[in-house]
């Protein structure tokens, strides 16, 4: 890759259906990388299928998928003109080491569908962001991306050495066996989990474009490891610090945690940029990265640029729910936002980042109300039962369940659904009994503590230099949280990505 053909700026791949293909085409359209979440997008796809895809989107980039045994199986979940706002979403089955064909179809569509809807109508660049945390749905959700012709495939969340290889031999439509992580006793051959993209024709189509992979770190040791022991070629890093949105890395060391309960991060947790360009390959700066002057100082010691995630995540195309949106929006502009960084939150064990909302999860009462359950099962753990076999559970799920499994009440204490809770964030909450609705829990970095100040009395605004707003008269949320009284301006709307910039561009303040 030439670093004069590289984006300088790279939209973060935020939550779940956050970094949607309406924010992702905007940014790319703009000449920066646009980049959509891969994260339980088979979810967000036959639940807006329930919803009656609104706008036709979803079913018009369907028709352009090659394969159409996997369009009419996935047009079984759609219903026109919506399902009843009362009725629960239709559940898919879930992941795990083994599934089968038709669930590789759909969630190979689904990637495909986000993919070229992003794609759809400019000449820029895409990106996919995928976590390897989430090992199951990836090796289909990648050859459906590449199918739609993604550019860039940014995964973090672990360390994603074999994913390098797996692009190499699914650009040529070749099956893939990967590494399958099962807490217990190893088989001996070790834990594999397969694809093949023959479950859609027996033929072998022509080559698909081999897009560039940049996994994201948050050590030297681990940019290092990634470029001498992957299966492939890495083609970049994104550098995501602390101070980024969502999950972060645990902090190097003995792990210490500040009077609020978040762990205390220390200089062990600080990459050495000029050490990591030594390495020879480009890289872009995150966490806190919109600010001012940044991009020129990650230039300086030889880095491409920067990804910005939380202030794209409340501008008007980010997939969060208008109330979501102006709940944080009119906080900011009071002073009354805050993030904490939870140590126990997610099940995954790393820190989780979350905006404190009275009415979200991160109200304790709030959770505490919620009745636990894992039914979509995205952040499942695999673990060795006693015969054998492969058995799943999860931290947030019923603690006698889980301990049932041979999990531990202290590692289930505090646990929050997030597969759940960020569906909820998008508009599409499951419904419960009585008509319950799943509550939000928004995540965000530090950045939008101060997005109050980068507003500057404006309450939306927009990537692309103008307001652009989508309805969904089939959203279901909770009642929103109350609005501090004190009033704020009239909206007005600007842009993230003002205009096409020649040069390293900066994040349009005015």
């Amino acid at each position: 890759m030439s670093c004069a053909t590289l984006p300088v700026i790279i939209q973060g791949g935020m939550g779940v259906g956050v970094s949607n293909w309406v924010l992702a085409r905007a940014v790319s359209s703009l000449g920066q990388l646009g980049v959509v979440s891969g994260s339980i997008v088979d979810a967000v796809f036959v639940r807006r299928l329930q919803d009656g895809d609104p706008g036709g989107h979803v079913r018009r980039a369907m028709a352009r998928f090659p394969y159409v045994q996997a369009v009419e199986e996935a047009l079984t979940y759609f219903r026109p003109g919506g399902r009843d706002p009362n009725e629960p979403y239709k559940a898919l089955p879930l992941h795990g080491q083994t599934v089968s064909a038709a669930r590789n179809r759909l969630v190979a569509l689904a990637n495909f569908v986000e993919v070229d809807l992003a794609r759809e109508g400019h000449d820029g660049k895409v990106g996919i962001n995928l976590l390897e945390k989430l090992q199951a749905p990836n090796p289909a959700s990648l050859y459906g991306a590449m199918l739609a012709g993604v550019d860039f495939v940014l995964m973090g969340a672990g360390i994603p050495k074999e994913i390098p290889g797996t692009l190499d031999r699914l650009s040529e439509h070749e099956p893939v066996a990967l590494s399958f992580d099962v807490k217990g006793p190893r088989m001996e051959s070790g834990d594999r989990m397969t694809f093949d993209p023959a479950v859609f024709t027996d033929e072998k189509p022509t080559a698909l474009k081999r897009p560039a992979f940049l996994p994201i770190i948050a050590s030297n040791s681990l940019a290092t490891m990634m470029t001498r022991k992957s299966n492939g070629r890495v083609d970049g890093f994104v550098v995501e610090g602390p101070t980024a949105g969502g999950h972060n890395a645990p902090p190097r060391g003995k792990k210490v945690l500040n009077e609020r309960g978040e762990p205390i991060y220390g200089e062990r947790d600080v990459v050495d940029l000029e050490k990591l360009a030594e390495l020879g390959l480009p890289f872009w700066v995150a966490g806190g990265a919109g600010r001012p002057g940044t991009i020129e100082k990650v230039q300086a010691v030889g880095g491409q640029g920067i990804q910005v995630g939380s202030l794209f995540a409340f501008c008007n195309e980010s997939g969060l729910t208008r109330e979501l949106k102006q709940d944080v929006i009119t906080r900011s502009l009071l002073g009354s936002v805050d993030v904490r960084t939870e140590d126990r939150a997610s099940p995954t064990g790393f820190p989780f980042k979350t905006v404190q909302l009275p009415c979200s999860a991160s109200n304790q009462d709030v959770y505490l109300e919620r009745a636990r359950v894992c039914d979509l099962g995205y952040l499942r753990t695999a673990y060795r039962r006693d015969d054998g076999r492969v058995g799943y559970r999860c931290p947030s799920e019923p603690i006698a369940t889980y301990v049932k499994k041979g999990g531990t009440v202290e590692d289930a204490q505090g646990r929050k659904c997030l597969c759940n809770a960020l569906m909820s964030n998008i508009g599409l909450a499951q419904v419960r009994d009585a008509g319950r609705v799943e509550v939000p829990l928004l995540t965000g970095g530090d950045a939008v503590k101060h997005l109050g100040s980068f507003l500057q009395g404006r309450t939306s605004y927009s990537a692309r230099g103008r307001s652009r707003r989508t309805k969904n008269p089939r959203f279901r949320m909770p009642p929103p949280c109350p609005t501090p009284e004190r009033a704020v301006q009239q909206p007005s709307s600007a842009g993230l990505l003002a205009h096409r910039p020649r040069s390293a561009p900066g994040i349009a303040h005015r």
